[in-house]
C-alpha cells in the first residue's frame, strides 16, 4: 500500500498489483478497492493501481464529509495521476466507480488514454433502468434453486415495497454463480460498506447528466463497456445505450456473468480487458 495527499490534505491510499502499463482502478460501492482483488488475473497483464476512495479502506476520513460526493472525487483521481507522474492514463471503473471515471473523462479528456467501464452505474449520464428490464434480466436465472425467493424480493423492490431483507435477498443476482466463493465475496463487501459515504456520494449536485453527455460526445479516446449477460444491476441493454454516448466505444457482453464478471469467468474477463488496454 502507498499513500498520497489529496487536494484538501486528506491522505488517500492506493494498492499496486502486477507489472506492465498502469491502469488506475476506481471501485464501486462506493467502498474500498479490496473486493476488486487482481480483477481475475488482469494484474498478470497490467499494473493495477487500485484507489481506496476517501473514507474507505486505508484512506483517511476527510474533515469535510461532503467531499464524498461523486463529482468531488474527480479531484482525487487527478491528484493520484499527478502523484504517479502519468501524463495520460488508462482508467477503469466498476459499478458506481464508473461515475467518477466518466466525470473525470469529461473534465480531463486529454489525460485519459483508454477508458474501461465494467458493469457500470449510469447515474452520471442519467440513463433510466426500468423495473421491467431488471425483472426480465433476472428471469434468465429462473432455473436456479434460489430464484423464487430472490425474484420475489426484486419484485418488491421494483414495486417500491422493499423491506430491510429485500436487498440481501437479491444478492444472488449479482453473481453468475451463487456458490461459496460468491457468498463470501458478497459478505465481505457488505461488511465494508459505509452508509455515510454511500449517502453523500449521490447527494444533490453530484450529477449533471446533460453536461456529462455533451462532454462524452466529444471524448475521442477508445472506451470499453463490459456488461454481464445476467446482471439486472447493469443490464446489457442499458450498457449498450451508455456505449452509444461515446464516439469510439466497444460493447462487450460476457456470457453468464453477473455484476462481478471477473469472478464468473476470470480468464475470459482478463483476456478481454487486457486486449482492450493493449
Amino acid at each position: 500500500m502507498s499513500t498520497f495527499s489529496a487536494y484538501d490534505g486528506t491522505e488517500l491510499a492506493y494498492h499496486v498489483l502486477g507489472n506492465g502499463r498502469p491502469v488506475v482502478c476506481l471501485p464501486g460501492g462506493p467502498t474500498d478497492s479490496a473486493y476488486l482483488g487482481d480483477l481475475g488475473g488482469l494484474a498478470a497483464h497490467r499494473r493495477l493501481i487500485r484507489l481506496d476512495l476517501r473514507g474507505t479502506g486505508r484512506s483517511a476520513t476527510p474533515d469535510d464529509t461532503a467531499s464524498y460526493r461523486c463529482d468531488r472525487l474527480v479531484a482525487d483521481v487527478e491528484a493520484l495521476r499527478e502523484h504517479l507522474g502519468l501524463d495520460r492514463m488508462n482508467l477503469l471503473g466498476h459499478c458506481a466507480g464508473a461515475n467518477p471515471a466518466v466525470l473525470y473523462a469529461s473534465r480531463h479528456p486529454e489525460r485519459v488514454e483508454r477508458l474501461a467501464l465494467i458493469t457500470p452505474s449510469v447515474r452520471a449520464v442519467g440513463i433510466p433502468i426500468s423495473g421491467a428490464l431488471r425483472l426480465d434480466t433476472a428471469r434468465l436465472r429462473r432455473d436456479e434453486p434460489w430464484f423464487p425467493a430472490a425474484f420475489a424480493a426484486l419484485e418488491a423492490i421494483v414495486a417500491g415495497q422493499a423491506t430491510d431483507g429485500s436487498w440481501q435477498a437479491i444478492a444472488p443476482f449479482s453473481h453468475g454463480r451463487w456458490d461459496a466463493a460468491a457468498r463470501a465475496h458478497q459478505a465481505a463487501a457488505d461488511e465494508r460498506m459505509n452508509s455515510e459515504v454511500v449517502a453523500a456520494f449521490g447527494a444533490e449536485g453530484a450529477f449533471d447528466p446533460d453536461a456529462t453527455r455533451a462532454a462524452l460526445a466529444r471524448f475521442d479516446s477508445p472506451v470499453l463497456l463490459l456488461a454481464g449477460e445476467v446482471d439486472p444491476g447493469a443490464p446489457p441493454a442499458t450498457v449498450a445505450e451508455f456505449a452509444g454516448l461515446f464516439p469510439h466505444a466497444e460493447l462487450l457482453v460476457q456470457p453468464g456473468a453477473g455484476h462481478h464478471p471477473w469472478l464468473d469467468d476470470a480468464e475470459r474477463f482478463a483476456a478481454a480487458v487486457a486486449g482492450f488496454l493493449s
